[in-house]
């Protein structure tokens, strides 16, 4: 597991001496845990259960340590551990979403965060950033601002080119790559969600939501194969309501190409203690059963029993 890093010992520094580029000079930024042969057209993708917050990001901040993790989904990478067993890749950020999120447009920004004009490129009105959820994000949680003053705008063109892009730069070489081996690519893109999520008329809170950005992100076999087997298992699961799919599902699902994006929404409840940030004794259980969820995915797909038909529909 990967320590953030004022969890470690590290000599007292003045964070008003550092920039961008000393935030993870001591740690990966992101990275790949692949197996010793890629033997599945699977990618799985953890881009917001990063927890090594930079020194000098925690002084930008207004919140405490505990706090700023209220955006933060904790461990997702660690429930998803046994992709890698099965074959597939798993990529995840070190970097927290507090301090950048790859799961937007790179230039998704809040012109209300910056002191001074945001370049013509950027997008300002999306409802993301409406809510404060940009690229480089301006609350946590349910509304909790992060800074304790304005940032200059090269802040966050110089976490975009230093991490956005080589992050993205990755997830596209991994499905470029899975495509050219196999002939297709699934990019099961892991998220987790508050437990106080509630969906429909009668309320029903689901342990799972399967997003597939309305049924555009990947063919129709793939999101029912995922919300069967959840059921299989005991779990109650809910389809792209309220969590469709973000950037990333929208971004790389190109059924008719080949390449099928799902999005994968975890209930926490299942799993922590949203106040402590700490295990529940029900992570060891869910991680179980996420790696029977991800080897009876994989099956469905071909690999191991008759497949799925996985062309676009």
């Amino acid at each position: 597991m990967a320590l953030s890093r004022h969890d470690q010992s590290l000599p007292a520094v003045d964070p008003s001496l550092m920039s961008v580029a000393d935030d993870f000079a001591g740690a990966a930024p992101f990275q790949t845990r692949r197996p010793s042969h890629q033997s599945v057209p699977f990618i799985f993708n953890s881009p917001h259960s990063g927890r090594s917050y930079p020194e000098r990001f925690l002084a930008l901040s207004r919140l405490d340590r505990q706090a700023i993790r209220r955006s933060e989904d904790c461990y997702v990478d660690e429930l998803f551990a046994a992709a890698v067993s099965f074959g597939a890749p798993l990529l995840c950020a070190n970097f927290p979403r507090a301090y950048l999120d790859v799961n937007r447009e790179p230039w998704e920004l809040d012109p209300r965060m910056f002191s001074e004009t945001l370049p013509a490129y950027a997008n300002i009105r999306s409802p993301r950033v409406a809510g404060g959820l940009g690229t480089v994000p301006r609350i946590v949680g349910e509304g909790q601002e992060i800074y304790a003053g304005k940032l200059p705008f090269g802040e966050a063109r110089q976490r975009v080119e230093t991490f956005y892009k080589p992050y993205h730069a990755c997830l596209g070489r991994l499905l470029s790559e899975t495509q050219a081996a196999f002939g297709l690519a699934v990019l099961i893109d892991c998220h987790s969600m508050p437990a106080s999520i509630r969906v429909g008329e009668a309320g029903l809170r689901p342990d799972f939501i399967i997003g597939d950005r309305f049924n555009t992100s990947a063919s129709a076999a793939l999101s029912e194969a995922a919300i069967g087997i959840l059921v299989s298992l005991g779990y109650t699961v809910a389809h792209n309501k309220p969590y469709a799919g973000g950037f990333i599902t929208e971004h790389y699902g190109r059924p008719a190409r080949g390449l099928h994006a799902l999005q994968i929404e975890v209930n926490r409840g299942l799993y922590m203690n949203e106040r402590s940030y700490r295990k529940s004794s029900g992570f060891l259980p869910l991680a179980d059963d996420m790696a029977r969820f991800v080897e009876r995915l994989i099956a469905a797909a071909g690999f191991g029993r008759p497949p799925m038909p996985l062309a676009a529909e």
